[in-house]
């Protein structure tokens, strides 16, 4: 397209083809069609992200991320309940919310130790946690970190630093509900062997 009466559009093509999931092609079919729903697509997504640009923040206590310097549950009185999970950015965090299986509260590592990217303990948030542990009086600290390389690095380093200081637990790995051995890989059927529990 390039021409001087599309050159604010291509830029907008070229900012949404670098979002997650969108490549140059889905980025054009998008725009494309927040022009065609402009005043019920583009103008309040515009609004909305400005005001988002404007309000949002990493929460100081777990690195969560809200419109407050300590988000709603490092604030809520229910949550105080000494269990502390452990994960790796805040994706993970939502995810975990979404599931509504855990009522403590979090701690948002902001990545995983990498000797090969030079990510130590100094460079995540686990100077934070540490003394988050002693300061909230934290009885179980759950590593709910991804069953990666760098992620069970991780997992072990913290669990080194907390020896007998709290009860330490992680997620169980292994076969998803709903899920076929076949189409497992080889590391997940040989996690559900090691985790597995009596009937």
């Amino acid at each position: 397209m390039s021409s001087n009466s599309t050159r604010d559009i291509d830029a907008l093509i070229e900012l949404m083809a670098k979002l997650p999931g969108l490549g140059p092609r889905s980025a054009r079919r998008a725009v494309l069609h927040l022009i065609r729903k402009r005043a019920h697509l583009l103008t309040p997504l515009a609004a909305q992200m400005q005001r988002v640009a404007e309000t949002a923040r990493e929460c100081l206590n777990c690195g969560n991320v809200g419109t407050t310097d300590i988000c709603d549950i490092c604030t809520s009185e229910k949550r105080a309940n000494g269990e502390l999970c452990v994960v790796e950015d805040v994706a993970d965090l939502w995810a975990m919310e979404r599931s509504g299986v855990f009522k403590g509260r979090y701690h948002v590592l902001g990545g995983t130790l990498s000797a090969l990217d030079a990510v130590g303990p100094q460079e995540l948030r686990i100077p934070r946690l540490l003394d988050r542990v002693t300061s909230e009086g934290v009885q179980e600290v759950i590593l709910a970190l991804n069953a990666t390389i760098d992620g069970q690095t991780t997992a072990h380093y913290i669990a080194d630093q907390l020896e007998g200081q709290v009860r330490l637990t992680s997620l169980a790995q292994g076969v998803p509900i709903g899920g076929e051995l076949d189409y497992l890989d080889d590391g997940t059927i040989s996690a559900a062997m090691r985790a597995r529990k009596s009937l």
